[in-house]
């Protein structure tokens, strides 16, 4: 089976590292198809050995990129096109009728209650959405409370199949000599209480809480992996709290890591972490809590779909807060307090290992181009 990826951007973030690592485990030829910023996770696919293509969209409404993509996808002879964000969506599914694919899967990232891909939702992106989803085969939710989302705004539930997001679970399990090296190479003390996040340096993220409660914690660190417009903002609110060297921002993590990357990958990362905190009010999944879990790590979070899907003895290092500062200074303290010892792997972790979801989304591949059955649409957590 040949494949076509139609993704909006492949700069380090959610979706696009999802794609990348789901490439490693489907058994299909696959080649992708950026329409914007060929970044980093663009190489890492490429040096896996999946061909890329950059479109060179130069925004919404560039309509010459429509035949463009539209004589890559007919140029291809693929047996089914599968796009991935919303412009690709929408796009990818149009070009790939005129092109004459009749299989096309979308899958929905990054839909939240008020957002779509951290922009407000509006009317007229809900109504353009259900008009070219209709062009599809299916949609694909990474979460139950996605397809719920997509049901309310007016898909189909018999068009709605849950595949959830992934991780490469045993990468993530806890070694000790991590911990120590990680935290030498970052300039953190061996016994210092670090506090740690994961995600894209944006204001709906909320980080801006955790660096003030972190700054009310004493002698507690923070430790933030990810890379965004609001990472100058983050170093002014700690140095107001009078915390500015207690606040460290390493960057972004490509993740999987490309072969012989130099630095710490989101593993030792995680194993330099204490307690790990997802300030976010509005996500469509909340990897970066199942990754943390998959670590051994306690997980705070104000919203986690991956979580609250599943029954509560699944994950018994996740406990879910209140956003405000003073509930957040609340949770740290007596995590920090309790000096809590690294946890074994939760069945949540094993519930999302990559190889389970790439095997539903396989079957989904199959049922689309051969018609052959399909599993039940929603996985049973």
């Amino acid at each position: 089976m040949k494949v076509l990826h139609v993704i909006t951007g492949l700069n380090i973030g959610g979706a696009e590292q999802q794609l990348r690592l789901m490439l490693r485990h489907l058994p299909v030829r696959s080649e992708v198809v950026t329409l914007t910023h060929p970044g980093a996770v663009a190489k890492g696919i490429e040096a896996d050995g999946v061909p890329v293509t950059h479109l060179g969209m130069a925004g919404n409404r560039d309509l010459g990129a429509l035949p463009r993509l539209t004589r890559i996808v007919r140029q291809g002879r693929y047996d089914l096109v599968h796009t991935h964000l919303y412009r690709a969506c929408v796009y990818g599914r149009i070009a790939a009728r005129i092109a004459g694919v009749r299989a096309v899967l979308a899958t929905e990232h990054s839909l939240g209650d008020t957002q779509i891909e951290g922009r407000p939702l509006s009317p007229g992106t809900r109504a353009l959405y259900r008009a070219t989803e209709r062009l599809g085969t299916a949609t694909v939710a990474v979460s139950p409370s996605v397809a719920r989302r997509l049901e309310g705004w007016g898909v189909a539930p018999s068009r709605i199949h849950v595949v959830p997001n992934g991780i490469e679970t045993a990468r993530f399990r806890y070694a000790d000599g991590a911990r120590p090296r990680t935290r030498a190479a970052l300039g953190l003390p061996e016994d210092a209480f670090v506090v740690g996040g994961v995600g894209r340096l944006a204001p709906g993220k909320r980080f801006d809480r955790l660096v003030r409660a972190v700054a009310s914690v004493p002698g507690a660190r923070l430790l933030l992996v990810g890379e965004g417009p609001e990472r100058q903002a983050l170093l002014d609110t700690a140095r107001e709290c009078g915390a500015a060297d207690r606040v460290l921002l390493a960057g972004a993590c490509e993740d999987p890591p490309p072969a012989g990357a130099d630095g710490a990958d989101l593993p030792s990362l995680l194993a330099a972490m204490d307690v790990f905190v997802s300030t976010s009010p509005d996500e469509t999944f909340g990897l970066a809590v199942v990754e943390a879990l998959a670590a051994g790590l306690p997980a705070l979070y104000v919203a986690c779909p991956a979580i609250d899907d599943l029954p509560p003895d699944a994950a018994p290092g996740a406990r879910r807060i209140g956003p405000s500062v003073p509930e957040l200074i609340s949770a740290l303290s007596g995590i920090r307090d309790a000096r809590l010892a690294r946890l074994p792997q939760p069945a949540a972790a094993h519930r999302y290992d990559i190889a389970h979801s790439a095997r539903q989304l396989m079957s989904l591949y199959e049922q689309a181009v051969h018609g052959t059955p399909s599993p039940a649409k929603r996985a049973a957590p």
